[in-house]
């Protein structure tokens, strides 16, 4: 019998993570990291440079492009203490971090604030250098954010200039130290184009300009899609079972020559570099199940639970794309921009990729249960692996390569 996601004990997927296992800097070169391969239940262990020989020609391997925005503000109070404000989203819901960046002053954006104890509702916080001035009012508190208002001069400056000026590399909380300097690139991928997010998509943290040349010669396709990664990637899971907890949504932005190439390239395998890309490849999916069975002229989204309810549709990953491929261009459209809260663990079954590229990731965490739906109960197995033969885990830790198990 399938498993119903929703029911799933969160306490399944835990294990110990001693904190000298968690990676708090970077190598000194990216694909100098340790590649663990998963395949048909065998483990070997090898190097991040060596992927490329790793990959037979013809395999195409997919990338999320979005670029992190150094969206971590810290605020000096007079009376010395620090407030630091951790921009997340755009409060309206109708734009992502990406659009929000070209805004004029003023702006709304839900935010995490350290200290918020210390901040009286009353007073704003500031900011002055150089003749810039950024201040930043409290509107309300939120179930797990606040709402802030910022307003800044010279007011025609789009927000991206006033975070280029202010902010800093926003480096996950469990690291719990302040970005240096050296976090500014390498808590970037050498492919990100796309700003919007506010926690690098880790996986692709270990490929390097040489990597990329390397894969070329071999004949390995890339291409882009993008993810903007949001609040939720720092959201621990706390409910008992998983229907106690929500997903955020996260914008994805996908090229429509994109789709098309992938509609007509099925038979090569298909990698997704990171969890970001996997889940947005698995949203594709389902969002052109959607417009296949209820034809319509806009462009939906995706909810968390959805995709469970859609499981009986049926459709092949063929009339999926040409729901969507034919929506685009139906619109006129050269893209599609909408939002994902697919949540992917065990009872779920992949659609799309054959083998995932990823990172060490937390204990009762929702990328965890994504692994544990892509390689079940092996999961274990691996990360065991990884523990024993000292792999550097989380955001600056080491690379896995796992092939899906059928």
């Amino acid at each position: 019998m399938q498993t119903d996601p929703r029911f799933l004990e969160v306490i399944d997927f835990d294990y110990e993570l001693p904190a000298e296992k968690i990676a708090l800097h970077p190598l000194a070169q990216r694909d100098a990291s340790k590649l663990l391969i998963y395949k048909e239940g065998v483990i070997t262990d090898t190097i991040f440079a060596s992927l490329p020989s790793q990959l037979k020609c013809g395999t195409c391997l997919v990338f999320n492009q979005t670029k992190v925005v150094p969206a971590r503000l810290v605020f000096e109070k007079s009376t010395g203490g620090q407030i630091e404000v951790f921009c997340l989203e755009p409060a309206n819901g109708e734009q992502d971090m990406n659009m929000a960046l070209g805004n004029q002053s003023p702006l709304q954006l839900h935010c995490l604030v350290g200290g918020a104890s210390k901040w009286k509702r009353e007073t704003s916080l500031t900011q002055t250098k150089e003749n810039i001035e950024l201040r930043v009012e409290m509107i309300e508190k939120t179930v797990d954010a606040f709402t802030l208002q910022f307003h800044w001069s010279p007011a025609h400056l789009p927000f991206s200039a006033l975070l280029d000026f202010f902010g800093q590399t926003p480096l996950p909380p469990y690291l719990k130290r302040k970005p240096n300097q050296a976090d500014f690139t390498r808590y970037q991928t050498v492919y990100a184009k796309q700003e919007g997010s506010v926690a690098a998509p880790t996986a692709g943290l270990h490929f390097t300009t040489k990597t990329l040349e390397e894969l070329q010669d071999n004949k390995i396709r890339m291409e882009s899609i993008t993810l903007h990664v949001g609040a939720g990637t720092f959201k621990p899971v706390k409910a008992a079972q998983m229907q106690g907890h929500d997903m955020h949504l996260e914008w994805i932005d996908v090229d429509l020559v994109f789709l098309e190439k992938w509609r007509n390239q099925l038979d090569n395998p298909l990698i997704a570099v990171g969890t970001t890309s996997l889940r947005t490849l698995e949203s594709l999916y389902w969002l052109g199940v959607k417009v296949a069975k209820a034809p319509t002229n806009k462009i939906p989204t995706l909810s968390q639970w959805e995709c469970y309810e859609m499981e009986k549709a049926g459709l092949s990953i063929e009339q999926s794309l040409d729901a969507l491929i034919q929506l685009l261009k139906k619109k006129k459209l050269n893209k599609l921009v909408t939002q994902t809260a697919l949540l992917i663990a065990p009872g779920y079954r992949i659609k799309t990729v054959d083998a995932l590229v990823t990172n060490f990731h937390q204990p009762r965490s929702t990328l965890l249960l994504l692994i544990a739906a892509f390689i079940g109960e092996d999961w274990k197995k691996v990360y065991r692996h990884a523990l024993d033969n000292s792999y550097r885990f989380l955001s600056y830790g080491d690379s896995s390569l796992l092939w899906r198990r059928r």
